[in-house]
């Protein structure tokens, strides 16, 4: 029997899928949040003064500017991909690997620092290297250690929590199921509870039932249940008012399981508005410093990548202008963060410039397409030209793909969730394109597909995707028989 006829008169809610994908709603910072920067900061400024006494650097103004940059650099970036979070319930190789980023973007903008303020500064290239290998290496590995002892000593039972489920719903299977599978969380799970009966439960929950919500409270009053976590459906609501107010004689923390995921969150975060609490259902990730890190990511690649690439570029406007008449450039209107227009550059590639309220797209051995443009499709290098919308801001490197907003136009009527690809800016490259999602959308199937890759970048965005996908996109993303 399902949660709908056992609460009848209540509204369906589908089960979520609690435990994997990550970052539905913002997670909470931990008691261990102000220790953990303040050990960081420790130890970059202990390394920082073993490199310079090694290297006999006199620490005066200048050299001191340069740690500060590191330090504030470091703890952007870290608020950014939420580094000091509660890293319970993930792989070592996760909090790792964020620790590298960390560092690495950390690194990059110091060293912009030091380029525009080099003369003043003049450290020795070696001072800064050996402070930089070695600040990596003790970061990764104080990190790793301290995992390691949190999880022998939760797995000894010291620092553990004894839990219990309200709820025999999938919801509740499923955070049982995660107590279970991670034994560093500290968390004992002791049973599920229920009023059904069994034959009234589904098939995977029967025979799993410990006792009814009043056995539940009952252990919790006894002092017994450290965790209590309710797993009813939301449309329960009076049912669930009636569990909090009994809750409510105990000592026990108490939580709700709710089953947001039926509405498919998009970066779901909670907001306050004065005293009223709010969560948000679409939203984008990039709040507060991770609006800035995305944006030095765009411009320091954007000035890196224009820098190698000017003279082909140049090359290739020569081409374009030599082989075909009309502009070498070739503007067309798109939809930009929020849907708002933008004008996106690329080298044109056609005899004629459709930008209009009807565009065709290209097809194969389309006649429009001129001898050079086959080539520029074909290996993306039309695409060159929108580093410089990164620069101006209209753009990022990564992003999903902008398409014509006669297309735009075509497709958010008919495709569920398109426009909120748009709560991003978009990108030169994208989750959807390294992974074959190139070229004509001929079938609306394509276009579909496209756009579940572009909302699970959104949902998943961070740092280390971005240069994962910039990494595939070097390696097999510029030549692509879907491109034509």
């Amino acid at each position: 029997m399902s949660d709908q006829d056992r609460y009848k008169g209540d509204n369906e809610i589908t089960e979520p899928h609690v435990g994997h994908g990550g970052g539905f709603i913002v997670r909470n910072k931990n008691g261990f949040a102000t220790l953990y920067r303040l050990i960081d900061v420790f130890i970059i400024t202990v390394l920082y003064c073993m490199s310079g006494f090694y290297f006999e650097i006199a620490f005066t103004f200048a050299p001191m500017l340069l740690l500060f940059a590191y330090v504030m650099s470091f703890q952007i970036t870290a608020e950014a991909i939420e580094l000091y979070r509660s890293w319970r319930g993930h792989r070592t190789i996760e909090i790792l690997r964020a620790v590298a980023i960390v560092w690495f973007f950390s690194g990059l903008i110091t060293l912009t620092v030091g380029f525009f303020f080099g003369s003043k500064i003049a450290l020795l290239p070696q001072f800064i290297f050996l402070w930089f290998c070695l600040t990596l290496l003790v970061l990764l590995v104080w990190r790793y250690v301290m995992r390691k002892v949190l999880f022998r000593v939760r797995k000894s039972g010291r620092n553990s929590r004894e839990a219990i489920i309200i709820g025999a719903t999938q919801v509740g299977l499923n955070v049982a199921n995660q107590i279970n599978e991670n034994e560093q969380l500290g968390i004992r799970f002791k049973g599920l509870f229920d009023d059904r009966a069994d034959t009234r439960l589904s098939h995977e929950l029967q025979n799993q039932i410990l006792g009814n919500i009043d056995d539940a409270i009952a252990m919790a009053r006894r002092n017994e249940v450290d965790y209590i976590y309710i797993a009813l459906p939301m449309s329960a609501e009076s049912r669930i008012r009636h569990i909090l107010e009994k809750c409510s004689d105990t000592t026990a923390n108490v939580y709700l399981v709710p089953n947001f995921f039926i509405y498919n969150l998009l970066n779901a975060r909670w907001q306050s508005i004065g005293s009223v609490q709010a969560l948000s259902v679409y939203d984008t990730p990039f709040q507060g410093a991770a609006t800035l890190l995305k944006r030095i990511e765009d411009v320091v690649l954007s000035v890196i990548i224009l820098s190698f690439l000017m003279i082909p570029m140049a090359l290739i406007a020569l081409a374009v202008k030599l082989t075909s008449k009309g502009p070498v450039i070739f503007k067309q209107h798109r939809y930009g963060l929020d849907g708002r227009p933008i004008t996106v550059y690329k080298f044109r590639s056609m005899t004629t410039q459709d930008n209009g309220e009807e565009v065709k797209q290209a097809t194969k051995d389309d006649p429009r397409i001129t001898r050079i443009g086959a080539f520029i499709r074909k290996t993306s290098l039309d695409e060159l030209p929108q580093f410089f919308n990164v620069l101006q801001g209209r753009m990022s490197i990564v992003g999903p793909r902008p398409h014509a907003v006669a297309h735009n136009e075509q497709y958010r009527k008919i495709i569920k969730g398109y426009m909120l690809r748009h709560k991003v800016k978009p990108g030169i490259t994208g989750w959807a394109q390294v992974n074959g999602l190139r070229g004509e959308t001929e079938i609306i199937g394509k276009m579909v597909k496209r756009v579940e890759y572009d909302l699970d970048y959104i949902h998943r965005w961070s740092v280390w995707l971005d240069i994962k996908i910039i990494a595939m996109t070097v390696v097999n993303g510029f030549v692509n028989k879907n491109a034509y």
